[in-house]
């Protein structure tokens, strides 16, 4: 399933005023990395927020939101949104903020050696 180009977009917008951004194919759509470590994405018409996994199951408990999956088992600190839930600038820029506030203190991936 292609991701939505228009709430791309609209997140394309509003790092506007980050300094290193970077924009990744991953998840099945589109990654936006902020200093180097994954920050949202935008994965069919949901977006997926990376955030401080000590405001997880307060964050999870909100209209249109999932947990990421993955082996069977919720990843804390991976939550998807559901695009309806983020139409007002003011929702999608809470999650966003969510995001960028957890991207300070979130350990870049380790590099994998090349095969």
């Amino acid at each position: 399933m292609p991701y939505n180009e228009k709430l791309a977009d609209r997140i394309r917008e509003v790092l506007t005023d980050q300094k290193k951004v970077e924009e990744k194919t991953m998840f099945r759509g589109m990654c936006f990395m902020v200093n180097g470590k994954m920050c949202i994405c935008v994965s069919g018409d949901e977006i997926m927020c990376r955030i401080d996994p000590e405001i997880y199951e307060e964050a999870i408990e909100r209209d249109g939101c999932r947990a990421m999956v993955r082996n069977g088992k919720p990843i804390k600190g991976y939550i998807y949104v559901n695009e309806d839930n983020v139409k007002t600038k003011k929702n999608l820029d809470y999650w966003i903020n969510l995001c960028l506030v957890y991207n300070k203190k979130a350990k870049p991936a380790k590099k994998r050696k090349p095969k």
